[in-house]
């Protein structure tokens, strides 16, 4: 019992700080490019990262070194490059978030025969509703003009990045601690948006105080909660239902618009929630083993 609560709590806080960056970003790209809030983002958190680092005495082996550069490159560069850049260039927020929402299909399917975590009928069912659910929590912004063709490959290029990355860190079972692969992939990221921003002349950060709120709010939530939680369960239960849990991202933060902005959802948001609570309950619910096949012999 003691390890489901702890499981549902993780799951819980993935959901809730993953949430919290679409918000942040939100607050930071009133102020400032994006490209510009993830390289300040990224160095802020790479920062305290290494001072934590180096007061704990952590040392980092190349193997490590070379396995977290390339998970970093894949979960948090390509993916939140491929997000942003293509929000960017008008890909709407809603369409976005569905192509992620795909993710758990891509994961599922593959993590079968790469992985072992196989998926019966009634967890297929769950990830179907989930993906409809979100459809439904974000109809209102379901677009696809306002970009280039090609503008909307960059999400899905992000969304398959973020799912070879899951689906290789599971297959390899790397040996840091969640905080030091946390502090690797952080640190390659911090070099990566700043190169970004620096070739495209917007690493300069503005004066203002709410662009520098919004840079404290995406490090202590989103990447030190969010992700920390995102490599948490990912260890703990599997590329299959930490992926699932995703499918709860967008109505959360729905939730987080509407406290924080006032955004108030469209009238398909609701019926969507519920389909993406139930959902996410099909796809997580533990598959009963099957009854043993008796060996008495009947007289």
């Amino acid at each position: 019992m003691d390890i489901r609560r702890a499981d549902a709590a993780a799951g819980a806080a993935l959901v809730v700080l993953w949430s919290s960056g679409f918000v942040g970003a939100e607050l930071g790209t009133r102020f400032a490019p994006a490209d510009t809030l993830l390289a300040w983002r990224y160095l802020a958190a790479a920062a305290a990262l290494t001072v934590l680092a180096a007061a704990l005495g952590t040392r980092f082996g190349p193997r490590a070194l070379l396995r977290q550069g390339v998970l970093g490159l894949l979960c948090q560069c390509l993916y939140l490059g491929g997000v942003v850049t293509g929000v960017a260039l008008g890909v709407p927020a809603g369409t976005t978030a569905l192509i992620a929402a795909v993710q758990p299909l891509l994961v599922a399917s593959v993590a079968g025969p790469l992985l072992g975590e196989h998926t019966g009928p009634r967890q297929r069912v769950g990830l179907g509703l989930g993906l409809a659910g979100v459809g439904l929590v974000v109809a209102g912004d379901l677009r696809l003009d306002g970009a280039p063709w090609w503008a909307f490959l960059l999400p899905v290029g992000g969304m398959a990045a973020l799912s070879a990355g899951t689906l290789l860190e599971r297959r390899l079972r790397p040996t840091e601690s969640p905080l030091q692969a946390l502090t690797l992939q952080t640190v390659l990221a911090a070099g990566f948006f700043v190169a970004v921003a620096g070739v495209g002349g917007r690493l300069q950060p503005p004066a203002d105080p709410g662009f520098w709120w919004a840079v404290l709010w995406v490090v202590v939530l989103s990447s030190f909660g969010g992700y920390g939680a995102y490599l948490l369960v990912l260890r703990r239960s599997g590329a299959v239902r930490v992926s699932t849990l995703l499918y709860l991202t967008p109505p959360t933060t729905m939730v987080w618009a509407l406290l924080m902005f006032g955004e108030v959802p469209g009238p398909l948001a609701l019926p969507g929630i519920a389909l993406c609570a139930v959902g996410v309950t099909l796809a997580l619910r533990p598959r009963v083993p099957a009854e043993p096949v008796s060996r008495d012999v009947v007289a």
